[in-house]
C-alpha cells in the first residue's frame, strides 16, 4: 500500500514537473524579457537620463540653440521646407533609439555569453536558445518604445512636431532602432571575447553614422562620396521616415516603401543570426 502511494506521489510529482516546463516552452521569450526588466532595474537612472534628460538636452541645444542660427541665416524654411528645429527633431528622436540598441545589444550580451553567462544557466531550463534571444529583443524593444515616447512628448512640448500623424515617427525611431540592434546583437554574440572590438563598433560605425546620415543636414549637402553611408545606414532610413510622418517630408511613396522594406530586412536578418548563433553557442 504505502509502495502504491510512493508510486503515486512520484506520478504526481513528474506530472507537476511537465506541466511547470510547459509554460517556459510556451512563454519563454516573456519570462526572460521579464528578467531583462528587472535587470534594467538596476540602472534606472540611466534609463530616466537617456528617456528624458538627453532628449531635452539635444532639443534645447540643437534645435533651439543651433536652430537659431540657420533660421536666421538661411531663408524661412531653407532647411527641408521647415525650420530647424522641425526638421532636427524627427532625426534626434531615430538617434535616441540607436543610443538605446548601442546600450543593450553590445555588453549585456556579452555578460549573458560570457561574463556571467545567464543564458547559459537559462538554456538550462526548458527555456530554448531562440527564446532567450528573442527575450532580449523583446525586452529592449519595450525600453526603446518607452524611450522614444517621452522624446516624442518633448518634441510636442517644442513644438516640432506639426503633422496629424506624427505620433508615427515612434514607430520609424523603433523600426530604425531594432534594424541596427538585431544586426549588433548578432555580432556581438559571436565574440567570444571583448577585446575592443565593441568598442570599435562605437567609435567606427555608430558614430560616424550619426555624422552622415541626414541627421544635422540634408544628406544632400554631403559629398557624393559620402552620401553612400546614409544610404546603407538604417539611422538615414528610420530618419527619412520620421520625417515623413512628423511634418510631411516630401519624398517619393516608392522611398517610403524602401525604407521600410530596408529596416524590416535588416531587423529579421540581425534576429535569425543572432538565434542561430544562439543555437551554435547553447548548444540546444
Amino acid at each position: 500500500m504505502s509502495q502504491g502511494l510512493s508510486t503515486e506521489a512520484q506520478h504526481d510529482a513528474t506530472a507537476r514537473a511537465i506541466a511547470a516546463g510547459r509554460l517556459p516552452r510556451r512563454w519563454g521569450a516573456w519570462y526572460v524579457a521579464l528578467h531583462r526588466f528587472r535587470v534594467m532595474k538596476s540602472y534606472t537612472g540611466t534609463v530616466v537620463v537617456a528617456g528624458i534628460g538627453n532628449p531635452l538636452i539635444y532639443l534645447y541645444a540643437l534645435g533651439v540653440g543651433l536652430a537659431t542660427i540657420v533660421d536666421d541665416n538661411l531663408p524661412d524654411a531653407a532647411v527641408g521646407g521647415v525650420s530647424y528645429l522641425v526638421f532636427v527633431a524627427p532625426a534626434l528622436l531615430a538617434s535616441a533609439a540607436i543610443t538605446v540598441a548601442s546600450e543593450e545589444f553590445t555588453y549585456p550580451v556579452m555578460l549573458g555569453y560570457k561574463w556571467n553567462p545567464t543564458f547559459t544557466g537559462m538554456s538550462a531550463s526548458p527555456l530554448r536558445p531562440t527564446q532567450i534571444v528573442d527575450g532580449v529583443i523583446l525586452s529592449v524593444a519595450v525600453r526603446m518604445a518607452v524611450n522614444l515616447v517621452l522624446f516624442f512628448l518633448l518634441i510636442l512640448v517644442f513644438g516640432a512636431a506639426p503633422s496629424p500623424v506624427a505620433f508615427l515617427s515612434v514607430f520609424a525611431g523603433l523600426l530604425g532602432g531594432l534594424a541596427f540592434g538585431t544586426v549588433l546583437m548578432g555580432y556581438a554574440s559571436t565574440l567570444e571575447e571583448d577585446t575592443g572590438q565593441l568598442a570599435m563598433v562605437m567609435r567606427f560605425i555608430v558614430l560616424p553614422m550619426t555624422l552622415f546620415s541626414g541627421t544635422f543636414f540634408p544628406l544632400s549637402t554631403f559629398p557624393i562620396w559620402l552620401q553612400w553611408i546614409g544610404w546603407i545606414s538604417p539611422l538615414w532610413h528610420s530618419t527619412e521616415l520620421a520625417r515623413v510622418f512628423s511634418y510631411g517630408y516630401a519624398e517619393p511613396i516608392w522611398l517610403t516603401v524602401v525604407h521600410v522594406a530596408y529596416l524590416a530586412v535588416l531587423i529579421v536578418a540581425g534576429w535569425v543570426w543572432a538565434r542561430r548563433i544562439a543555437i551554435r553557442r547553447l548548444g540546444r
